[in-house]
């Protein structure tokens, strides 16, 4: 099983690193905005996670700077996961809101979902005008 899982991870990386989305182009000033608005962002993930590759195409696509987390390969990484969320699951989203508040989302389409409707560009144009 280890080494299907090791065939099977490989293939998934090289097929996301082949066909990788572009990213939406914005002017400066718009981008600048939602970079800002992601440094409060973390996905917690592992790299040859097909629902965790799905979420980060998603990031890729809508060019966002969001960090990713490798709880594989990061013990601190994991333990902030389990802390916080109460759970080793991935993809995992932490959302650091306004007010300080932290919110953990799971599910790869939820945290799709979220990223698309609040960095969608018809959003992110209304708030710039």
């Amino acid at each position: 099983m280890v080494v299907v899982r090791a065939i099977l991870g490989a293939l998934i990386l090289f097929f996301n690193w082949v066909f990788t989305p572009k990213s939406i182009k914005r002017e400066a000033s718009e981008q600048a905005l939602i970079d800002a608005q992601t440094k409060k962002i973390e996905l917690y993930q592992y790299p040859a996670c097909p629902f965790c590759v799905k979420v980060r195409r998603a990031i890729k696509r809508n060019g966002l700077n969001i960090e990713t987390r490798d709880v594989k390969r990061n013990d601190k990484f994991k333990e902030e996961l389990v802390k916080g969320a109460g759970q080793l699951k991935v993809p995992c989203l932490r959302i650091e809101e306004e007010n300080g508040d932290v919110r953990w989302m799971f599910e790869s389409n939820d945290i799709i979902s979220y990223l698309e409707q609040r960095f969608s560009p018809a959003d992110t144009e209304a708030s710039t005008v």
